[in-house]
This record gives structure tokens, sequence and C-alpha cells, in this order.
């Protein structure tokens, strides 16, 4: 339940928070999604020393939050309680290249984009450039 949520996030903790809630907006998770946010928590430089079996409690944090009607809002009042702003649009990118993934991007997931951009406060064309990255790292041919 979203009350068991451990009363302090770390910045990581954030991070993956939000990569699994764009994997699970559009109601399944896909293979592809989940390798991704894998691989990320595996080798990017942010997560050196992050604890990767606290995946499985952000997972369950998500679904909790997203059985519930503002659990949005209460997840993104826990992003900005516990992600420092100058990770704002490492969050973002990483977001876009899960929602990338599988070669498609769902409205759901274009819709949580959107949200995350409004409610981190990021600059349009900050975001529209990271877009473009994820979009450009993800072609097939």
């Amino acid at each position: 339940m979203a009350t068991d949520i451990p009363h302090s996030l770390t910045a990581q903790d954030c991070l993956v928070l939000l990569m699994i809630s764009v994997s699970a907006s559009d109601e399944t998770m896909r293979t592809s999604e989940l390798i991704k946010i894998e691989n990320q928590v595996n080798t990017l430089p942010i997560f050196a020393s992050y604890d990767d079996t606290r995946i499985k409690l952000m997972s369950s944090i998500v679904f909790d939050l997203f059985t519930e009607e503002d659990g949005l809002d209460a997840l993104f009042g826990l992003v900005r309680n516990n992600l420092p702003e100058r990770l704002y649009e490492t969050a973002y990118a990483l977001c876009c290249d899960v929602a990338a993934a599988d070669g498609t991007l769902r409205e759901s997931e274009l819709r949580l984009l959107e949200e995350m951009r409004y409610e981190l406060d990021l600059d349009r064309l900050h975001a529209a450039a990271i877009e473009r990255g994820a979009r450009a790292r993800h072609l097939t041919e």
C-alpha cells in the first residue's frame, strides 16, 4: 500500500519510480521497457551506488499509487520532495528512453511524459531536444 512508502527516497529511487511509471502507464509493462530500465540502472553513472534490489519496492509503490485516485499527484509530490532539480532533465531523458524502448509511443505514455514536463517545469525546447535524442537512439531503420 502507498502508505508503506519509505520515509526518504533517494534521487535514484525517484528516477526508478518515474521510469516504472512510464512503463506502467499503458497498463502493460513490456519486456523491452523493463530491459531498458534494468540496463539504465546497471550502466549509468547516476546509479553507480544504487541498490538495485530496491527496484521491486519502487515498482510496488508505483502500482499502489496508480490504484489511488490522486496517485499521480502523489507520485509527482514524492519526486519533487526527493529528486534534486538538477536531475529533472535526467529523469525526463530516462523516461523518454523507456517510452521509446519498444518502438511505439502509446497515447498514455505521451500523456504521462507531457504531465512530467509540466510537473518538473521543464523548458519546452530542452524537452524537445531530449525527445529527439530518444527517438534517434531507438530508430529501427
